[in-house]
Order: C-alpha cells, then sequence, then structure tokens
C-alpha cells in the first residue's frame, strides 16, 4: 500500500502512524516511517503522528524530524500551545497541519489557525468530532457539521491557510463520495482526504473547475468595471471577486 501510495494521482500521501496503527504496532510503523514519506515528486509527503498527550508523540515528532516529510499532521489540535509545542521537535522549515476534530479543538480554532509555526492548514475530523459531541454515527464522515465545516474554513481562510475536509468511510459509494465532496466545496475548502485509490479521481473532479466554468469566469473579467448586466445577471466588482477566485482554484488544481 505505500509503495502504491507513490503513484497515485494525490496531490498529497499522508503515511499514518495515528488511528490507521493498532497499539502493538505503533513502534514497528514508526521505524518505517523514513522510508515511506518518500512520496516522489511534484507530491506534498506528510506523516501524521499521534497526538499530544499519547504515549507516542514525542517519538514520533522525533522520527519524522529524521524522515523530513514535507508536512506533519497534528491529529486533536486543541490549542495553539499544541501547534507550538510540535513545531519545537521538528526542523525548521517543516509544514504542519492541524486536524480539528474534537468540541474543545472546534472552541478554539481561530486561535489554533493564527499559530503560526509552519502551519498550512486545517484539517476537519469528521469522527473524532461526531465523538466528541455525542452525535449518534458510526460511520466516520456521518453526522459532519455544517456549523464545524464553516466555522474552521473562516479560521482557514482568516488566517491564509488552507482549509481540507476529512474522509468519507463508506467504500463503493461514488455518489455519497461526491456529495460529500461538494458539500465541503460549497464551503471553500481546497480538498478532502480519500482512503482508497478509487476515491481520488471523484474528489478531484469534484474540486476542478470545469472548462465551462472557467471559460464563463473569463468571460465576467473581460465583461468590463461597475454594474451591469451580463448574460441575464448583474455583475460588479464582487463578481470579478468571485471570478478570480475560481481561476485561481483551476490554475492549483492543473498545475
Amino acid at each position: 500500500m505505500l509503495a502504491k501510495a507513490a503513484t497515485l494521482p494525490a496531490d498529497e500521501v499522508v503515511v499514518d502512524l495515528e488511528d490507521g496503527v493498532g497499539e502493538a504496532d505503533k513502534e514497528a510503523a514508526r521505524a518505517q516511517a523514513a522510508g515511506a514519506v518518500r512520496a516522489g515528486p511534484g507530491r506534498t509527503t506528510a506523516l501524521r503522528v499521534n497526538g499530544r498527550g499519547t504515549p507516542w508523540w514525542e517519538d514520533d515528532l522525533r522520527a519524522a524530524a529524521g524522515a523530513r516529510p514535507d508536512v506533519v499532521v497534528l491529529p486533536k489540535v486543541e490549542s495553539p500551545d499544541d501547534v507550538a509545542a510540535a513545531a519545537a521537535l521538528l526542523p525548521e522549515g517543516t509544514g504542519l497541519e492541524a486536524q480539528i476534530e474534537t468540541a474543545r479543538g472546534l472552541v478554539e480554532v481561530e486561535r489554533i489557525a493564527a499559530a503560526g509555526h509552519g502551519l498550512e492548514a486545517l484539517v476537519f475530523g469528521p469522527a473524532d468530532l461526531a465523538a466528541s459531541l455525542g452525535v449518534p454515527v458510526l460511520t466516520i464522515g456521518a453526522g459532519a457539521s455544517d456549523y464545524a465545516l464553516a466555522r474552521i474554513a473562516v479560521a482557514a481562510r482568516a488566517n491564509g491557510l488552507q482549509a481540507l475536509d476529512g474522509p468519507h468511510a463508506v467504500l463503493e459509494d461514488e455518489a455519497g463520495l461526491r456529495a460529500s465532496a461538494r458539500r465541503a466545496l460549497a464551503h471553500g475548502y481546497d480538498g478532502k482526504w480519500v482512503i482508497h485509490p478509487e476515491q481520488i479521481a471523484p474528489v478531484n473532479e469534484v474540486f476542478t473547475p470545469t472548462d465551462e466554468e472557467l471559460a464563463r469566469a473569463e468571460r465576467i473579467l473581460a465583461a468590463g468595471d461597475g454594474a451591469l448586466r451580463h448574460e441575464g445577471e448583474l455583475v460588479d466588482l464582487a463578481s470579478r471577486r468571485l471570478a478570480e477566485a475560481l481561476l485561481a482554484r483551476g490554475r492549483a488544481a492543473r498545475r
């Protein structure tokens, strides 16, 4: 699976030491991490460590310091101090992504987003947040809160960070996967985690503007200044900002 991950058309490959690894296998997984994060050119390589306060946290971060991934994913972040403490154990220049997946983390998300220390993205963790809130679901991604999605996205954007959605755990459910991805996109998210190779193409498609959308954005920019009627709609400066944002998303998706 690790070897195959390096060949897949994902923007980021995340090697997991946290929930995807049983307690008895933590030491062995950490020992393999150095080689596992070599995902190949053109991809961001990431290592998700165990959370602060667990017995494996510091050893995971030391392993990450040796493996030198592009990004370290920090689970269950609940304060800016969690970000700072992790950064202190990592080489300068290591990017960080903070998973927001507890009630406390969501309450503190604005402060977390402003933490600095190489923080690049906020990642919505739907399963652990649902458990933290007492939402009566049993499937990862079910019961996702629009409030949480929106609050995380706003905190990310206000601090110049990316916003990433968590996974859709039901396999062979492309319709549900696409619906989940479209929901995140509607809140302004940049992308979504996937847990199976067959989920990559549908998610990439949802988050990539179509040629028709890009062409319309170009026409809006060419329509002229001020408020005017264009293709049956009012367009003004705000419309042009929307068009510029969509074109920027398109450029990023096609890199």
